[in-house]
């Protein structure tokens, strides 16, 4: 299911790709494939899962997040979780 891919860090992205191609694209990549189809999806279920990557270590999973909530949620819940992210931004690009 995309909400325990989404779920994955570092360590369990390891060790769940251990000995497969999957793991040399690294985890920020697989998880911001994960995202886009997630954002795909059009399932609201996947919303929490996907707002709790708004604050991730990696700007490219932080990204693939902002993109997949907003296809997600309503846009009254989406720029309220935006508008928080943004406030907690710390990379300049």
């Amino acid at each position: 299911p995309l909400a325990d891919l989404l779920a994955l860090d570092d360590a369990a992205f390891r060790s769940l790709f251990s000995g497969s191609p999957v793991k040399r694209i690294g985890r920020d990549r697989f998880v911001r494939n994960v995202l886009i189809a997630a954002g795909n999806s059009g399932e609201p279920s996947l919303g929490n899962a996907v707002r709790a990557l708004l604050g991730d270590a990696s700007p490219l999973v932080r990204g693939a997040a902002v993109w997949a909530l907003s296809r997600l949620v309503p846009t009254s819940e989406f720029a309220k979780s935006a508008s928080a992210a943004v406030k907690a931004e710390g990379d300049e690009a």
